[in-house]
């Protein structure tokens, strides 16, 4: 199997590229879709990349899942939706044959890019740094824990993982996101961001399963390094609707914010 998520397979016109997605894509709900990670992280290279400027930087990513996305070929469109000298919007979609056979967006991703400016002189993060790295122990999954996905990133767990309170934990990916290519830091944010769902989680796998259909992340300041810290806990209504909400850190502290939409119910 190739070292990475996907594999490029070659432009099909302008704007647009087409990938082969891998099997370390898979998601733990089912074989035949992917983790929301690697989707997200493919919908962010999209988003930095059209029209790519260097006076701008990705500031705010909301990605809706559409579907299950297939582990199949999968074609980027991308294109500015709302274009501006100081803030633009932009936008991307993840194109793939379903089972049925139809063609369809799975995935949408839009983001605001800001030109940037030296602040150095009043930076301030509002939320608590994570435990550092030295303080946690590798995390083996367990149980229904297991998919292709959750096999290609390495987690550090912070006290007891899945316990009652926020799920804390480093992690990095082990694999590329694209065959050949080495990760932004934002790519980097974005192919562990969605496991926030999983990390907060109080519900007993065994029990329930909890689909997250989308992640908004507010990004204040580019990650650094290899690891990206999860702080995050999900908050569960009484009619089968929950909330995931944590915080994004590098080792230098926090970078962002991440939530999610968490669709709950029973095993049947």
């Amino acid at each position: 199997m190739p070292d990475a998520f996907f594999v490029p397979v070659g432009e099909t016109e302008p704007g647009t590229e087409r990938f082969s997605s891998t099997e370390r894509t898979t998601s733990l709900w089912a074989p035949t879709m992917q983790h929301g990670a690697p989707p997200s992280a493919l919908l962010l290279r999209a988003l930095e990349r059209v029209a790519a400027r260097s006076d701008v930087r990705v500031t705010r990513v909301v990605v809706e899942l559409l579907g299950p996305v297939p582990i199949t070929d999968i074609v980027v469109k991308s294109w500015v939706e709302r274009p501006g000298k100081n803030i633009e919007l932009v936008a991307a979609e993840l194109w793939a044959t379903t089972a049925t056979g139809v063609e369809r967006a799975v995935a949408r991703g839009t983001a605001w890019r800001m030109t940037t400016e030296d602040t150095a002189a009043v930076t301030h993060a509002a939320d608590q740094r994570l435990a550092p790295l030295s303080d946690a122990s590798l995390h083996s999954w367990g149980g229904r824990w297991k998919s292709g996905y959750l096999d290609n990133i390495e987690v550090q767990a912070l006290g007891n993982f899945g316990a009652d309170g926020p799920g804390l934990v480093w992690a990095r990916p082990k694999t590329a996101l694209i065959l050949g290519e080495t990760m932004t830091p934002l790519e980097r944010l974005f192919s562990i961001a969605d496991i926030a769902n999983g990390v907060g989680a109080s519900l007993d796998l065994d029990q329930w399963t909890f689909l997250n259909t989308d992640l908004t992340v507010h990004v204040f300041r580019i990650p650094e390094g290899e690891w990206v810290g999860v702080a995050a806990e999900t908050s569960v209504g009484p009619d089968g609707v929950a909330m995931s909400a944590g915080v994004l850190h590098d080792e230098h502290g926090p970078v962002g914010r991440i939530a999610q939409t968490v669709l709950v119910r029973p095993r049947s």
